[in-house]
């Protein structure tokens, strides 16, 4: 005697999103089992460590894992990679660092830092823009025909970019 099997309910694939995303929208979902192995549940410490710590330090540190007593979600150790020189006045703003990652994640996540001391490459400065090049009179008259006072703007910023750059347009 054969017995019936239930059919599984028939779900459609999840909907695909025809535009282009940035890719600070896919890191998390991308990057997640890498954060997860690390111990970083959310990547926001990582992404964001610079304004937890600061500029300063966080051009020589950087957040290696976050660790929790076994069974629980709260009172965890985040360890720390530090610069030697750095890893002093990093202990010296400790309380800092701490309440600043719990303040990021919204709950008693840390409880202690642990430091490391390593070699870390300094982060590279963001590039300082060029200073905006003076349109020539022909372009300046061009758009002064232009009514509206929003597109009139647009339009001056779109030329001094063009004007400034060699080679394409880099469209940011």
């Amino acid at each position: 005697m054969k017995r019936a099997m239930a059919k599984k309910p028939i779900t459609a694939p999840p909907e695909r999103s025809r535009r282009a995303r940035p890719v600070s929208e896919l890191v998390p979902s991308i990057g997640g089992q890498a954060f997860k192995r690390f111990g970083f549940t959310q990547s926001a410490i990582v992404e964001r460590w610079a304004e937890v710590v600061g500029e300063r330090y966080a051009r020589h540190s950087r957040p290696e894992s976050l660790s929790f007593p076994r069974g629980e979600k709260d009172q965890g150790t985040l360890k720390i990679a530090v610069t030697g020189a750095l890893a002093p006045m990093l202990r010296h703003v400790e309380p800092q660092v701490i309440e600043r990652v719990n303040r990021l994640l919204g709950y008693a996540a840390v409880a202690r830092i642990t430091l490391r001391h390593a070699d870390i490459e300094p982060r590279a400065a963001p590039p300082v823009a060029a200073p905006p090049v003076e349109l020539s009179a022909e372009t300046r008259s061009t758009l002064r025909d232009v009514a509206d006072p929003d597109l009139r703007a647009s339009l001056e910023s779109l030329a001094q970019a063009l004007s400034a750059s060699k080679g394409p347009p880099i469209i940011r």
